[in-house]
């Protein structure tokens, strides 16, 4: 008879108290591995934490199973310390693909970011931010006078994306959600549903008087002239939900909420 090891988990904690007291209690239950060394990265925390987390590990594309010692906790398991392992081995894994933002400044200068939940343009002074949108090469709206726009993925569809009255959309769409931030002219436009594959610009205009930052995630760039914004396929992030609670039935949940 064939035993199969239970697997190395590396506990990861943001600063919150909750969240260090877990962290303490869980190791001390189940051990610690390194993340070099473990098979799956517990994060304790919020949907930030969660965030960190799946950036830190990027490149290995690690399986991050979360639980929830924040306040909102979209992106993870509900908290509990009995059954660990057992859990993480029924866990359903959801493969999520981040987006590549290349933002040019006035110098010329070019800076790159990844994003799990969005990229998005913002005004950064009283004056709205004028933005011409292109959808690859080609010009689809002349000019979009607002607080800013942003390109959400569907695992980010429920985060600033909804706040801004944007589509939630399921995981598998294999589309990106373009969504205005208080769009002035034109006021009645809420924004597009994209081919994932499709490459969004942004050219910002009067952008010595209207100047536009840009931020992939919680990666910001100031005063930026023009931003691209794709899909990066090649780049493989895997989160694990508990079993019956799974990222898209989790999007179900939120579009009947009230």
């Amino acid at each position: 008879m064939t035993v199969t090891p239970a697997p190395a988990l590396a506990f990861a904690a943001s600063e919150r108290p909750e969240a260090q007291a877990a962290l303490a209690r869980l190791t001390a239950r189940y051990g610690q591995a390194t993340e070099a060394d473990a098979d799956v990265i517990v994060a304790l925390g919020g949907d930030g934490f969660m965030l960190e987390t799946l950036h830190r590990n990027l490149t290995r594309g690690m399986p991050v199973y979360g639980m929830n010692r924040g306040s909102v906790g979209f992106l993870l398991n509900d908290y509990d310390e009995d059954g660990l392992i057992a859990r993480i081995a029924e866990a359903v894994p959801t493969v999520i693909h981040p987006l590549q933002m290349d933002a040019w400044t006035g110098d010329g200068t070019v800076r790159s970011g990844l994003a799990i939940n969005e990229v998005s343009l913002l005004r950064q002074t009283r004056q709205s931010a004028k933005l011409r949108i292109l959808v690859d090469g080609r010009v689809r709206l002349e000019e979009l006078a607002c607080d800013g726009c942003l390109v959400a993925t569907p695992a980010g569809s429920t985060a600033y994306n909804l706040s801004a009255h944007g589509p939630i959309v399921p995981l598998d769409a294999k589309v990106l959600a373009l969504t205005p931030i208080s769009s002035f002219r034109p006021r009645r436009w809420r924004g597009a549903l994209l081919p994932h594959q499709s490459t969004v610009a942004f050219e910002v205009l009067e952008a010595d008087k209207r100047p536009v930052s840009a931020t992939a995630d919680g990666f910001e760039v100031r005063q930026v002239t023009r931003v691209e914004v794709r899909e990066r396929r090649d780049v493989a992030l895997t989160m694990l939900f508990d079993a019956g609670r799974s990222f898209d039935e989790r999007v179900l949940t939120e579009q009947f909420s009230a």
